[in-house]
């Protein structure tokens, strides 16, 4: 459009300049000429300034696309939060918080029951040749873990007979097996409750989505997908809390069974060496 417009002016410029010489006399057509050369110039460069100041004008009022801002790792798990409905996704971070505490409380602890059994073994023995019982109690006193604590009833009672040190060590080794897997009950719950709270979840949001549907007499493709997408939220962070859990869960477990295993075998070994040393009667 622009340079339709500065065509037709020059066009304009040129007839006004062939009428004019057509009516001007022989000797003024050398200053005509001249004249109208000089005018054309003077138009091209005016329709030229003229095209380029619309062009930058509508450059700059043509609008720009605002790009959206890259959200961090946090803001996105906020923004799945709040548009997932905090009334749901509220109880599932409430079990993955408690199923985390639980999970580290049992690890510190697993990890500070755990010690060098054969290290263990051989100082108690050596303490007995040449301390005796007194002095073997003193070591497992002075030692942390329920190896230590088996040990200690053990000898405790090496002058009722090896009949009543098996069974104490038996019996205590049921308490201790207890205090290992202290929590795990909760935290297996929590492992199964966070998955179903999110189920709840998206099975609710997908009844509001059908009653919008209901309400509003005919079917939106964003009022659907939308209402799957805030729905299906819930499932997707109770599936990732229960991975979380079961991970935890199951290293805990297996590091219960290696702790019991190395208690019994150290309580066999126990027996064995009171029997040597004749600590206890037969």
């Amino acid at each position: 459009m622009k340079k339709l417009i500065s065509s037709l002016t020059i066009v304009a410029v040129i007839t006004f300049g062939f009428a004019n010489v057509s009516y001007a006399t022989p000797e003024s057509d050398s200053i005509a000429a001249a004249m109208t050369a000089d005018s054309i110039a003077q138009v091209e460069a005016q329709a030229a300034a003229l095209a380029a100041a619309n062009e930058d004008k509508d450059e700059n009022t043509a609008p720009k696309e605002e790009k959206e801002p890259e959200l961090s790792f946090v803001q996105t798990l906020k923004k799945s939060f709040i548009e997932g409905d905090p009334l749901w996704m509220t109880p599932v971070l409430i079990c993955l918080i408690i199923g985390l505490a639980l999970s580290i409380e049992r690890i510190v602890y697993l990890n500070l029951s755990t010690i060098n059994t054969k290290r263990f073994l051989d100082e108690v023995e050596t303490a007995l040749k040449n301390g005796g019982v007194d002095a073997a109690k003193d070591v497992c006193r002075n030692t942390r873990g329920p190896i230590a604590s088996i040990f200690y009833q053990g000898l405790d009672r090496s002058e009722e007979g090896i009949d009543m040190v098996e069974k104490s060590v038996v019996a205590y080794g049921g308490v201790q097996m207890g205090l290992l897997e202290k929590g795990l009950s909760w935290l297996s719950l929590f492992i199964a409750l966070a998955p179903m709270l999110g189920f709840m979840g998206t099975v609710i949001g997908m009844i509001q989505a059908f009653q919008q549907i209901v309400k509003d007499g005919q079917v939106s493709p964003i009022t659907v997908a939308g209402g799957i997408q805030v729905a299906l939220l819930t499932t997707v962070f109770g599936l990732i809390s229960a991975i979380f859990l079961q991970i935890f869960y199951n290293y805990i477990v297996s590091k219960v069974d290696g702790i019991v295993n190395e208690m019994e075998d150290a309580s066999i070994s126990l027996i064995d060496m009171m029997l040597k040393l004749k600590v206890a009667k037969s």
